[in-house]
């Protein structure tokens, strides 16, 4: 519009100059739709990012990431084949300007100096950048502790930026920028001591907890930022039609999805829990992961996933009884060892052979379902029977919402505790906040039971 007030300023206008201008700036006036046109013509949209765990990688030669599975949602819904780049951090920017990307999904903070670089679109996503020490660090509590100290960045990220702000400002530190290591292995050296301190967002910091319990996230040096997509400047049919998807997908539930698939309940964090875990990875794991990889091939399922459920079950001990009876490595009921025929419920191959069969059973029950609901739905069976689950889900279709998604069924179960709700229901009461927090922890340990295959190409 500067342009523009500027042209007609004077109250006779330069028919000439207008033509010019109009040749020399088509994107300025009425071409809502016209770089999106483009795209749906070609069949393909193209996405610059970055390949690390937290946008891009593959996953037993899939691709997955939370950048890209949101850029797998924009293809789908613009109708068109999504094309992955990855040029490397540093170069994101150059990639768009470029030509080679319709646009940039790799979580980037929108910050001035890289608005000046690109458009950006409307939050998807609010972090906040934390410093980072191992937990035993009892010095670095708060700004002022970083006098004098070294710390770790990536180089060409928002920490940068904001590092060298504070420096500016009088911080005495020293920023060592690394050029093309992602912020997820600056984290990994910090949990094992390798350096001292490092920077990363909210999102990131907390998910790579899971893996590495021995971070801390010490304080926040930035208030809460909105992470964003961008375009190549003055690209506003692309910058409109993401951000009209961004709303739908947020109104639908498709976004928080695609979060929960990757970043579900990273805040609860239980450090005991997750330490004596990754013990009993390298403990107790070996003795029973060929059977778990034999049995999860036989009946299609990812045997990390198996070996999730079986350690929320026993914590890979065979002789594990629960208060109400239910034993061995897959905590297996009387009835349900009948059913699936196992006759000794603490031999590990039985329960492993009869408890996997069992999940199959119960997963063949959901065919409406799609993955990953279909799977998390399954889960929840297994832990409080199929018949409350079906109470479950007959409240939410009256309540309007989707029996097949488990985002809908995670609201609905914790219902079945009050009489308003199961003295309606066939099966009765239920403990509902239970199966949230059975699905919750399992995913967390298959969270990082999939890290060992996250590979980078």
């Amino acid at each position: 519009m500067s342009i523009l007030k500027s042209f007609f300023h004077g109250k006779t206008v330069n028919c000439l100059g207008l033509l010019v201008f109009f040749l020399c700036c088509p994107g300025c006036f009425g071409t809502a739709g016209d770089s999106v046109k483009k795209i749906k013509e070609s069949g393909k949209l193209t996405v610059i990012t970055d390949n690390n765990p937290s946008c891009f990688y593959y996953y037993r030669e899939a691709r997955a990431g939370f950048e890209y599975d949101l850029a797998k949602a924009f293809a789908d819904y613009l109708g068109v084949d999504l094309e992955i780049v990855t040029p490397g951090w540093s170069r994101l920017f150059e990639s768009l300007e470029n030509g080679n990307g319709d646009l940039i999904a790799a979580g980037l903070t929108r910050t001035p100096a890289r608005e000046k670089l690109a458009d950006f679109s409307e939050e998807y996503l609010a972090v906040q950048q934390h410093v980072v020490v191992h937990k035993n660090n009892r010095v670095i509590k708060k700004i002022g502790d970083l006098q004098g100290r070294k710390i770790h960045i990536r180089k060409g990220t928002s920490y940068h930026e904001r590092l060298m702000e504070m420096k500016n400002d009088g911080l005495d530190i020293t920023l060592v920028p690394h050029e093309e290591v992602p912020t997820e292995e600056l984290l990994r050296q910090v949990a094992e001591k390798e350096i001292g301190v490092t920077v990363a967002d909210s999102n990131i910091a907390l998910l790579n907890r899971r893996y590495y319990p021995d971070l801390k996230l010490a304080f926040p040096i930035e208030e809460q930022q909105s992470l964003g997509w961008a375009v190549k400047k003055g690209n506003r049919s692309l910058l409109e039609e993401i951000n009209r998807f961004f709303k739908e997908i947020e109104a639908d539930g498709s976004l928080g999805s695609i979060y929960q698939k990757y970043y579900a309940n990273a805040e609860i964090f239980d450090y005991v829990d997750l330490k004596k875990y990754h013990q009993r990875l390298d403990t107790r794991l070996p003795r029973y992961r060929k059977l778990i990889q034999k049995m999860a091939r036989k009946y299609g399922f990812d045997w990390r996933l198996i070996a999730a459920v079986i350690y929320q079950e026993s914590h890979f001990d065979p002789g594990a009884r629960s208060p109400t009876g239910v034993v061995g490595l897959m905590q297996l009921t009387r009835d349900t060892a009948e059913e699936v025929g196992v006759s000794n419920r603490r031999d590990p191959r039985q329960s492993i052979t009869g408890g996997v069969k069992y999940l199959k059973k119960l997963y063949d029950k959901y065919t409406e379902a799609q993955d990953p609901d279909r799977m998390l739905i399954t889960l929840a069976s297994y832990n409080i029977g199929r018949g409350h689950v079906l109470d479950a889900r007959r409240i939410a279709e009256k309540r309007g919402l989707n029996p097949d998604s488990w985002s809908a069924l995670e609201q609905v179960l914790p219902l079945l505790r009050f009489s308003k709700y199961y003295k309606k229901t066939r099966y009765g009461y239920c403990r509902g906040t239970e199966p949230v927090r059975y699905v919750r922890r399992i995913l967390t340990y298959y969270d990082i039971l999939k890290r060992e295959v996250i590979t980078v190409k």
